[in-house]
């Protein structure tokens, strides 16, 4: 067999049989494929496509090439969550233990932010001592112990995945869903999975902006994990303004404790996580319907077990013990702290959702390229939401943490033109738009 055939015949559009699929895998990860080839196969598949089954192949092919984790003995079914990224989506900070408390056993594989969204690995990296890459050792201990750990992709799960996508992102082949689809399940099904839930976005701030390619994505992502044998659901969930009020890397983990522990919990992000939640736990036969998943994801979080179950993990993968009680001593503050004034008296009409996720970027709270630093500390916090009023001292846009005064005047400037301000507030749409099933 020769990659420059399997690649011809993806160019011509035929369906690739699955030894072909798992001769070019195995290419990807022993490196006897060279890159040129695996851009060449990346690209036919762009323009071509791949049918289903293929895509389950591939899918497949790409978990098996590193290490499959499973999870005997455990006294509950084994859940997990992804999202397709957002601005303010600080979502599996609150679901991983919440399901956790409702018995549950969570090893949540999280990402780091590229481009315009954050990613849950910069968030928990604010946290000092936080282990984000234990060894499967330590990472099955935290699990059958706390119940969850969100933690990121370790050497050996996928890798097959993490040199494809490397030569997709400077090939132009990122946007394509059969490729998106096996990169995310591939690492998803590697940890073990009983459940899943997706967190599809559309809208201003998310990757797929339209709802035709958003539902695209999440019928395919729903169609090849079940097809691999895992039984998923997908949420498509706007995206055409921040999810919480903050966005950032430490004032979103600050975010979420406040949720946590019922201090501040922001609506829409409440409705998220309360959605995907009762999604899962119906999954896991631990509720009988979304109902009943709601109320005991609510009852997790009126409890406080949750929040107690969310300290237990910081603590275990070595953050500080009493992180939820004194956060504020742990996190860095930036040094400038000033308000984004709206500039007149109104109603948030619109927000431009791309535009304020590059602002925490040009602040320095995210990152363009891979090997770009980030600033734990920067971003912004009470960012006004679609329909909140706005105008004069009491109502700016936003807080922006900053590193430096000219920092902070640059992010304001960006911000004021991500919002525009009108005489009446707009109707408030649903955050969970549609729900795509097996």
């Amino acid at each position: 067999m020769r990659p420059e055939e399997i690649i011809r015949r993806k160019r011509d559009g035929a369906a690739l049989d699955p030894a072909e699929i798992a001769f070019m895998v195995r290419g990807l990860t022993d490196g006897s494929v060279s890159e040129g080839q695996v851009g060449a196969f990346a690209m036919a598949v762009f323009f071509r496509g791949m049918t289903p089954a293929e895509t389950v192949t591939l899918t497949e092919a790409m978990r098996d090439s590193g290490t499959v984790l499973d999870w005997p003995g455990l006294a509950g079914p084994v859940l997990d969550k992804h999202s397709t990224g957002g601005i303010g989506d600080n979502v599996s900070l609150m679901l991983a233990p919440a399901l956790a408390a409702c018995g549950a056993f969570v090893p949540m594989i999280s990402g780091r932010g590229l481009g315009h969204t954050g990613g849950t690995l910069d968030k928990l990296d604010s946290i000092p001592g936080y282990n984000i890459q234990p060894d499967l050792d330590l990472l099955r201990q935290v699990v059958a112990e706390v119940g969850c750990a969100v933690v990121g992709q370790t050497a050996d799960l996928a890798p097959a995945d993490r040199r494809l996508y490397a030569i997709r992102d400077v090939t132009a082949t990122v946007a394509s869903i059969p490729l998106i689809t096996a990169s995310i399940l591939s690492k998803k099904l590697a940890a073990g999975r009983g459940g899943l839930v997706l967190d599809v976005k559309t809208g201003s701030g998310a990757f797929m902006r339209t709802l035709g390619d958003s539902r695209a994505l999440a019928q395919s992502l729903v169609a090849v994990a079940n097809g691999a044998g895992v039984g998923t659901i997908a949420l498509i969930t706007d995206m055409n303004e921040p999810l919480a009020s903050a966005a950032g890397n430490a004032v979103e983990v600050i975010n979420a404790i406040a949720f946590l522990t019922g201090e501040h919990r922001d609506r829409r992000l409440r409705d998220v996580v309360l959605a995907l939640g009762a999604e899962a736990l119906v999954l896991g036969d631990l509720a009988a319907d979304e109902a009943e998943g709601r109320a005991k994801i609510d009852e997790a979080f009126a409890s406080g077990r949750a929040a107690e179950t969310f300290g237990r993990m910081v603590s275990a993968l070595g953050g500080p013990a009493d992180l939820v009680e004194a956060r504020e001593t742990y996190f860095e503050v930036a040094p400038v702290l000033r308000p984004v004034a709206a500039g007149q008296r109104g109603f948030v009409a619109a927000i431009d959702a791309l535009a304020v996720g590059l602002a925490v970027v040009d602040l320095g709270g995210g990152r363009l390229r891979a090997a770009d630093s980030i600033d734990h500390a920067v971003g912004f916090t009470r960012l006004a939401g679609l329909g909140a009023p706005v105008g004069g001292d009491d109502a700016p846009l936003a807080m922006v943490h900053a590193r430096d005064p000219a920092a902070a005047t640059r992010a304001a400037k960006a911000l004021r033109a991500a919002y525009t301000v009108g005489d009446e507030a707009p109707a408030a749409g649903p955050v969970v738009i549609e729900r795509v099933g097996a």
